[in-house]
């Protein structure tokens, strides 16, 4: 069981517990807000898990519901938890939303990838190109600070309760040279490196696969140690990003997730061919061939 903790999936855990007492003692939001003195919309977003809500306001709105004892205890405990700082609130100005505090505590991360190494895998050098061809309208500051919130979450694949990474790479993430051939080959040098790590499994889905289950775009999908912490597919966009969490919209993902590594070449063919990659990469054979 990991001992990471994360205020974000605190927030999250608290807001749904919250909604199910409400649903199960048949009070309406409004009554809630009535009650604690506040507007529908501060409700709305507790239990959405946007909000933090304080002690007292737990106690207020479990006393709402009936609910007392131990069980009453263990969600004001949540909540004070879920008021702490992640080690990511000093960066919240470069953040759009709240994956990196859900990756924080997730059990595992299964995603795909069109375009991009994702951010768990970067090299420091890849990761500030990338940023700054992605974005040009940011300043060279904003650039670093996004930067190290990259470095800091590559904890989470060694750390003595490591976070189980299943990525697949779409042939086309490893064919483009960002940040020029020294940076990229030393980029899919260290995607070789990472995929000896016991805990990260990582597959190439080749182009000569074809059309495949993933051609709709990227995702990753989290899921976390504890049975009440629903699992959430992110899809992210250029605004931010959008987090999915209903059954039938998991399991879809789940089965295009399961879809996609099935098509991709095997772990052992990925890891080859990256090495093969390091050396002769692919934008060296296309030059090559319009000479």
């Amino acid at each position: 069981m990991t001992q990471r903790r994360s205020p974000t999936v605190r927030r999250r855990r608290l807001g749904a517990e919250l909604r199910k007492h409400r649903e199960e003692a048949g009070v309406t939001i409004e009554a809630v807000a009535d009650r604690l003195h506040c507007s529908t919309s501060k409700v709305s977003r507790i239990e959405t898990g946007h909000t933090s809500a304080t002690p007292r306001d737990v106690r207020a709105m479990l006393d709402i519901y009936g609910i007392d004892g131990d069980e009453s205890a263990e969600l004001v405990q949540i909540s004070r938890e879920a008021r702490q700082k992640g080690w990511w609130h000093p960066y919240s100005t470069v953040l759009t939303g709240a994956y990196v505090g859900l990756e924080a505590e997730a059990n595992s991360v299964r995603a795909y990838e069109q375009q991009v190494v994702p951010g768990l895998l970067q090299t420091e050098e890849y990761a500030r190109a990338m940023i700054r061809s992605a974005r040009p309208d940011i300043s060279a500051d904003e650039v670093e600070r996004r930067v190290r919130v990259r470095m800091e979450r590559q904890s989470l694949l060694m750390q003595d309760d490591p976070i189980d990474l299943w990525m697949v790479l779409d042939e086309a993430v490893v064919s483009r040279p960002v940040g020029g051939d020294a940076v990229m080959r030393a980029q899919i040098h260290h995607l070789v490196v990472t995929a000896e790590l016991p805990n990260v499994t990582l597959q190439v889905l080749p182009f000569s696969a074809g059309a495949h289950a993933g051609m709709d775009g990227t995702f990753t999908i989290l899921d976390f140690p504890e049975p009440t912490d629903t699992d959430v597919v992110y899809a992210e966009n250029a605004t931010g990003g959008l987090f999915l969490e209903k059954a039938d919209e998991l399991r879809k993902y789940v089965f295009i997730f399961d879809h996609i590594r099935a098509a991709a070449l095997r772990p052992e063919e990925s890891v080859s061919l990256l090495a093969d990659l390091a050396k002769e990469p692919l934008w060296e054979w296309r030059q090559r061939d319009l000479t």
